[in-house]
């Protein structure tokens, strides 16, 4: 098994969080894991993006150049990094925000309303475990089980009191690849 994943988006939007968690369930799986973040100089409203690779045997580069599967939170991530996904790759695209469709023909697309799904859930911020949830659901990179134990290691403690909510904004992207294929294209 072998994932190379991009996760770009906003600054605040969790984008390196989110990474953070992939690469730590990947850990926790045992597997080989390395996590790359990059950020512009601003702190939240800037750009983001981090490369999370997780492998079952050892990783000969951690720089993330050609994903496997890209998750984009917004629109300017879309049109920044579809054309570096590989033939036959993954794109789940945050369709809350982005109000463009994937031109790639040769890859799997995905239009998740990460935003709209976490507003229902009562929280905004667990937009980005909507996508990831789903991510987890198409690929079995890692378990949503091993996530939601790194949950407790990339969430300070005072928001632990948060991972019920983060479990099910999980859940919730899982489910709706599961049962609907009115969000894939392509």
């Amino acid at each position: 098994m072998y994932e190379a994943i991009l996760i770009a988006g906003f600054g605040g939007q969790g984008v390196l969080s989110t990474g953070q968690l992939l690469a730590y369930a990947g850990m926790l799986e045992g597997k080989h894991v390395s996590w790359i973040p990059s950020y512009g100089p601003e702190m939240r409203g800037g750009t983001a993006n981090c490369g999370v690779t997780i492998s079952d045997s050892p990783i000969s580069s951690p720089v993330v150049s050609e994903p496997t599967s890209l998750i984009v939170m917004n629109r300017p991530s879309l049109e920044k990094f579809e054309e570096s996904v590989v033939p036959g790759g993954l794109l789940l695209v945050n369709s809350s925000l982005i109000d463009i469709k994937a031109t790639r023909k040769d890859i799997r697309v995905y239009y998740i309303p990460a935003n709209e799904l976490a507003e229902e859930l009562g929280d905004a911020r667990v937009a980005g475990n909507v996508i990831l949830g789903a991510l987890l659901e198409l690929t079995g990179v890692v378990s949503l089980d091993a996530v939601e134990r790194s949950l407790r290691e990339v969430l300070p403690a005072h928001r632990h009191k948060l991972i019920p909510l983060n479990r099910r904004a999980l859940e919730t992207g899982a489910a709706l690849v599961r049962r609907s294929t009115a969000v894939r294209a392509g």
